[in-house]
């Protein structure tokens, strides 16, 4: 649902696409760029005198959610300042508005930190590494993705207890991988940049820690063994009769238990009718297989928690199962501060995002509107597909800068699809100039983030904000 009430933006710039220019004047492009924000005047990070109170800030993101599980989102927020710093995209792009920008944008993810990045099968049944998660993806200036993204190694090593050199270095290597394969990709053919992908095989085969690695295999092994809707079937549902049920698990899944769900159920099969027009004509086909025999309201993450998400349990006339995540979409937290999305329904906007910034994006993949009087805008994908997620949890210091590393790269890739490589390389240049800076920003922002967090904590213990610790 779009908040008429919110003030109108001007459009977020699109890109201009600069490949038909030759190499070395999209290098010198860049390299020019340096006079509108020098690469060291990305260093450090000073909170503004007028900078509005972050607690403020939290509950503005939260108008509109769901009031009754805001309690959640904040007892999630409270876990740890790394926990806090996953649910803190909007405190960050204030701040990060304030920071300095060359003017490049580029399709941004919006929330780009550590945990959004992760393992998922493809069509094809390939597992790759990929970004998986475009909740606020947008056009936006790149710099902004980048410094989220190392600011979160340094965080969460902090969490973990590492050393400061370690996680100062883990923020360090995420950039100056981003950096390193942005030079890789401007020396690339443009098909092949578009077409790079990060197999998680050959991860988990290179990697050199042997418990790590026997983790990581074991998880490989078990995402791609059965079939993830049969997994989910089994572990969700239960028998009612001849029609199988999600077993309600609350306050984190659950029916509403009353009239409402009947009439939840009649609006889920009329969102499908115009989320099939969002997919290419052979994934309705497929869909056209399957019905909506039942949905539940589900909390997920940390960050979008509130927002009215769920999923739909459809099962074809031989049993087959298939389960469907919907998530509202909102505004992006990053358009007050770089301008409306050209994208007119939020959903569409999430989508577009998810397609053009993967490698490989789900086939089911799609936005609707919901009916009712709120017209909530969704977008709507199928729940897991062989997902393997980070357990930063487990990792030691070389492990959190191994995953800097990787994600470093992903993000270069994710950025390479709607930016100019060559153009982008040309700012960075080869010196390590670019993520010195990065990554003393990120330590000063990892402070930030800490009275970012006891301030959330004051509020809880004043009674100004509600929370439940799960």
């Amino acid at each position: 649902m779009i908040d008429e009430s919110l003030p109108k933006l001007s459009t977020a710039p699109i890109p201009v696409q600069t490949h038909i220019l030759r190499q070395e004047d999209r290098l010198a492009r860049g390299k020019a760029l340096r006079n509108i924000a020098a690469r060291k005047a990305h260093k450090g990070w000073t909170p503004p005198t007028n900078r509005p109170d972050p607690v403020e800030l939290l509950m503005e993101n939260s108008r509109g959610r769901v009031a009754e599980l805001l309690p959640i989102r904040y007892g999630r927020m409270l876990a740890s300042p790394f926990a806090f710093y996953r649910g803190a995209a909007a405190i960050m792009a204030c701040d990060l508005a304030q920071t300095p920008a060359t003017g490049l944008t580029v399709l941004a993810d919006g929330d780009c930190h550590l945990m959004n990045f992760g393992g998922f099968a493809t069509a094809e049944r390939h597992v790759i590494f990929d970004l998986n998660d475009f909740d606020e993806a947008t056009f936006a200036p790149w710099e902004w993705d980048v410094k989220r993204l190392a600011a979160s190694f340094v965080i969460a090593g902090r969490s973990n207890g590492f050393a400061a050199a370690d996680c100062q270095e883990a923020g360090w290597l995420a950039a100056q991988s981003y950096r390193q394969r942005m030079a890789e990709y401007s020396e690339m053919p443009v098909l092949q940049v578009w077409n790079d992908a990060f197999d998680v095989d050959a991860i988990v085969e290179n990697m050199t820690d042997k418990d790590m690695k026997r983790f990581y295999s074991k998880k490989l092994s078990g995402a791609v063994e059965r079939s993830t809707h049969e997994k989910e079937f089994a572990k969700l549902t239960f028998s009612a009769g001849d029609v199988p049920r999600i077993v309600d698990q609350p306050p984190l899944i659950f029916h509403y238990g009353d009239g409402r769900d009947a009439t939840m159920r009649e609006y889920a099969a009329k969102a499908l009718e115009t989320y099939k027009a969002s997919l290419i004509p052979a994934r309705r086909l497929l869909l056209n297989r399957f019905e909506v025999v039942d949905y539940a309201i589900k909390v997920v993450g940390v960050g979008s928690v509130g927002t009215f998400c769920g999923i739909l349990l459809l099962m074809s006339g031989n049993g087959d199962p298939l389960f469907l995540q919907f998530k509202e979409a909102r505004r992006s937290v990053l358009e007050p501060y770089c301008g409306a999305s050209p994208f007119g329904h939020a959903g569409e906007r999430v989508v577009a995002g998810q397609r053009a910034m993967q490698a490989a994006s789900d086939i089911f993949l799609g936005w609707t509107t919901g009916p009712g009087e709120q017209h909530r805008h969704f977008f709507i994908r199928q729940l897991s597909d062989a997902k393997i997620k980070p357990v930063v949890e487990i990792m030691k210091a070389a492990n959190l800068k191994g995953y800097a590393r990787l994600c470093g790269m992903a993000l270069a890739r994710a950025h390479a699809r709607t930016g100019d490589d060559a153009v982008l390389t040309g700012y960075m240049g080869t010196s390590s100039a670019f993520e010195d800076a990065l990554a003393d920003f990120s330590v000063a922002y990892a402070d930030q983030n800490e009275r970012d967090y006891d301030a959330l904590v004051a509020a809880v213990r004043s009674g100004k904000i509600e929370a439940h610790v799960e």
